[in-house]
């Protein structure tokens, strides 16, 4: 997995449950040089404290450091996208630690069921060979070394060594889907065929050596299309890129973080000067050129149309324009998934806009309501409308959404200025 391993550092990510305290009994059997991150968001009452309890004992007892969040009012909890924002928060704290610890990785108690349940959500969502291949045993800094046990075996080990650990009773329920997986899914799977966990390990390995093959195609692609590179960007001849076939044009583009298929559309058929964000890279078209430049500073007031990119339900704003738009407030908005069509672009203000402030009655002219709103001329220049791939408009950033769709269901898609 590593090279001198003993040499590393690392945090782990301990929840109380089987497969994270069977994780920190491994190493600290193996001797490894570690310390231990626990989150207590407080979402179960009484259990949530003997969690803590349980993983802080261990730490006491064997005299590793211990680092806790404690989640707070302050943490503002939203009442949908619990496992987004729960997600975001804990690797937000972990990556704090390790940086204030100055700890070389992050280690997760992911395992082969895991591994099973993301596969079927991401093939739900047609989400390609990468996506299809799985939770990455090492990636980003990020390892997870019981990827290739089920849980059915960690359980067994806990028990072999009197491992304790806690069980979370929220996850018998079917509130989310990854558990609607676990419980409706997985285990009709197996009803079918005993051994179909131990198959679809074998299969999840096919397929990530499909993956590796076909990245070290793409860079050797790359490498031939390429018309000039620097340290922070990269130009491709556009010609030669769209004479290519649909997989190597979809999959250059994912590598530089454009995961939409309708954008390599907009891509192919991009008038001179049309720009494209995500929240890595920025995409110029620029005659028969694609210039991929590395998180370019890029003056917003030349662009005149941005393409979006949607990371965990949150749709990312560039940076750059982030900053304008928070010279006029701030904003969370949630948009219904069900109402639009992606992928999603900002946009300036164009003749004849309208649409339906949430709030008010009625639909009005984006003109009217700048008016209305009092702003100056270079105000205007800098206020961009959000819109959907038909150019709905969802609103206008960051002062009014459109009340069409809005939305307070868990299927939402966020705006967060």
């Amino acid at each position: 997995m590593l090279n001198q391993p003993q040499q590393k550092t690392y945090l782990l990510a301990v929840s109380g449950g089987v497969d994270s305290m069977v994780l920190a009994d491994l190493f600290q059997v193996s001797g490894f040089n570690f310390q231990i991150a626990h989150i207590n968001y407080h979402l179960r009452n009484e259990d949530s404290k003997l969690d803590q309890k349980l993983v802080s004992n261990f730490c006491d007892q064997h005299q590793i450091p211990f680092h806790l969040y404690d989640v707070s009012e302050v943490d503002k909890k939203p009442e949908n996208s619990i496992q987004n924002w729960a997600r975001e928060l804990r690797y937000r704290f972990f990556r704090e630690i390790q940086k204030k610890e100055n700890l070389d990785f992050l280690v997760t108690a992911h395992h082969l069921n895991d591994q099973l349940e993301t596969f079927i959500i991401n093939l739900s969502k047609a989400s390609g060979i990468r996506g299809l291949s799985g939770i990455p045993k090492n990636e980003n800094g990020i390892i997870r070394p019981l990827l290739d046990f089920s849980k059915e075996e960690i359980y067994d080990f806990a028990k072999q060594n009197q491992i304790e650990f806690r069980e979370d009773q929220s996850n018998q329920k079917t509130d989310y889907l990854r558990n609607k997986i676990r419980h409706n899914i997985v285990t009709e799977l197996e009803k079918v065929n005993p051994d179909f966990l131990t198959n679809f390990s074998k299969s999840i390995n096919y397929i990530n050596q499909a993956k590796d093959f076909i990245d070290e195609s793409v860079n050797e692609k790359i490498e031939v299309l390429k018309i000039n590179s620097s340290k922070n960007q990269i130009i491709i001849d556009k010609q030669k890129f769209s004479e290519e076939s649909e997989l190597i044009r979809y999959e250059i583009l994912k590598r530089f973080g454009f995961n939409d298929e309708n954008e390599m559309q907009k891509v192919l058929t991009a008038q001179t000067g049309s720009s494209f964000f995500n929240s890595e890279f920025h995409l110029i078209i620029n005659r028969n050129e694609l210039i991929f430049s590395d998180k370019l500073e890029v003056r917003s007031e030349d662009l005149e149309e941005v393409l979006l990119e949607i990371v965990d339900d949150e749709i990312v704003i560039p940076q750059n324009i982030k900053s304008e738009i928070q010279e006029f407030g701030t904003c969370f908005w949630k948009i219904d998934k069900n109402k639009i069509q992606i992928p999603l672009k900002l946009r300036k203000k164009q003749e004849g806009d309208l649409f339906f402030p949430i709030g008010m009655i009625g639909k009005k002219k984006i003109s009217k309501f700048f008016k209305d709103e009092k702003l100056s001329i270079l105000a205007k220049q800098k206020i961009w409308l959000l819109c959907d791939t038909n150019d709905q408009i969802l609103g206008v950033l960051p002062l009014r959404q459109d009340g069409r769709f809005s939305s307070e269901n868990s299927d939402s898609l966020e705006v967060k200025i």
